[in-house]
């Protein structure tokens, strides 16, 4: 396991519990490191497989390099994850867990809800029970009781994501709940920003089209679900979508046409079981190897096939010009 140089502490922890599990040493281990270490993984001659998760410009050139030196890759580039709301959808049903799927994690994670579409007379009302929610998100350390939401991983994220939500109120985007700035008692000089949410935002807005990756929603508005399922397809990622509805047809529709490979109705995050295969479409997926479930054995793993006899000595065993058979 080589992990993010911003968090390695995850990683050496997860080690320490397989330890105390029984694991021998050397069945798990954990590299640190930046690209020197990621270069030398992707071309030594023992590895034979490498799984990876980042960014799309990452997952592109681990992709690249892996292969070309002859190894099994998954690579899992970044995501825009869109949750559509129908007019027919329980407005505060779909508001709690889309607010739970853009703000868990601080949206630092690949199916973190970055884009709510709204359609059509659904839109008002979604972005006024969003509000009210994301104002009640507690904010505060891990080890707070009651913490919703904790700091970014690093004061660049914490940064990046502000300057975002500026940069949006300027391209003509409201900004309705402003987390930029927030301050926590006792850890005033810590990652910390609240959950922002964004209305009238256009695909044309750079916090649309980036991966922001922290606990910014951006509410765009369109007519119909066709428009809806137009915006997705055109989106360079394809990672996970979900539907809120009451309508089996418009969900039979939905699933259908979004060229999405993670697709949940009424559920904002669409992989809830681990043994599900996981894995986008388009930029969410560089090469064709999701990870987990079936798929994720298939890789970790390859077939080997043997095929013995063994006649006595004594038996005269006759060779044939004709392929084998059982009998």
């Amino acid at each position: 396991l080589k992990p993010s140089e911003r968090d390695p502490s995850a990683a050496n922890y997860v080690a320490e519990l397989y330890q105390q599990a029984g694991l021998p040493d050397g069945v798990f281990n954990v590299v640190h490191g930046g690209k020197p270490a990621v270069d030398a993984l992707l071309t030594h001659p023992g590895i034979q497989a490498v799984s990876f998760v980042g960014s799309t410009p990452i997952a592109k050139y681990v992709h690249q390099q892996a292969t070309a030196h002859g190894k099994r890759v998954q690579a899992l580039g970044g995501a825009k994850n869109h949750a559509v709301v129908l007019p027919d959808a329980d407005l505060e049903f779909a508001a709690n867990h889309i607010t739970a799927g853009a703000y868990g994690s601080a949206g630092e994670r690949c199916m973190a809800v970055s884009v709510a579409v709204a359609v059509g007379d659904a839109a008002d009302g979604l972005v006024e029970v969003l509000a009210r929610k994301a104002r009640e998100v507690k904010v505060g350390p891990g080890d707070t009781p009651g913490t919703e939401m904790g700091p970014l991983v690093t004061k660049a994220a914490q940064e990046r994501v502000e300057n975002a939500v500026g940069t949006a109120a300027t391209q003509g985007a409201t900004v309705v709940v402003d987390g930029r700035g927030l301050k926590i008692d006792g850890h005033e000089d810590g990652f910390f920003t609240g959950p922002s949410l964004l209305d009238h935002a256009t695909t044309e807005m750079d916090a649309y089209q980036e991966e922001l990756f922290g606990p910014v929603l951006a509410v765009v508005r369109v007519d119909t679900l066709d428009e809806a399922v137009d915006l997705i397809n055109a989106n360079p990622y394809g990672n996970g979508t979900a539907l809120f509805t009451a309508s089996g047809e418009a969900a039979r529709r939905f699933q259908r046409k979004v060229n999405v490979g993670m697709i949940g109705v009424n559920v904002p995050v669409p992989v809830p079981m681990s043994y599900y295969s996981f894995g986008g479409w388009k930029d969410s997926l560089i090469g064709d190897s999701p990870i987990h479930g079936p798929e994720g054995i298939r890789f970790y793993t390859r077939p080997k096939v043997v095929t013995t006899r063994w006649p006595q000595t004594e038996q005269q065993v006759t060779a044939g010009f004709t392929f084998p058979t059982s009998s």
